[in-house]
């Protein structure tokens, strides 16, 4: 069997919010949304510009309060060239969405405005 990862939800409460930051932090764009017949709820899949992977945003109507996390203990990483490193975190560091840095490894993370830790790590 020849398995692909396709794709990762995240909910989301503000999808408009979403959208803007993904973009902004992370360069992702939207390829294609579903909207329900009720309009109940918004799927969103948004990738960048070189990669099969997915990012889905789904956003329910009637989910009335911000989703629990939990301790956040799971995250998407997201790579960026040494060259473009220093910039990326001077942009993120300006957008004011960096949660926690560890210099010693070399990465840092950023949160989502739905409290998402997105890991930004430099890549060859």
């Amino acid at each position: 069997m020849d398995f692909r990862i396709l794709h990762h939800n995240h909910n989301v409460s503000n999808l408009d919010a979403s959208l803007t930051f993904y973009g902004q932090a992370l360069g992702l764009h939207e390829i294609r949304r579903k909207t329900a017949p009720d309009d109940s709820y918004i799927i969103v899949f948004l990738s960048d510009s070189e990669h099969n992977f997915e990012l889905e945003l789904t956003w329910l109507k009637d989910h009335p309060h911000p989703y629990d996390l939990g301790e956040c203990e799971f995250h998407l990483a997201f790579g960026v060239s040494p060259d473009e490193f220093e910039a990326a975190h001077q942009l993120h560091r300006e957008m004011g969405c960096i949660c926690y840095e560890n210099p010693a490894m070399g990465i840092y993370f950023i949160t989502d405005p739905d409290g998402y830790w997105l890991e930004i790590v430099p890549h060859k």
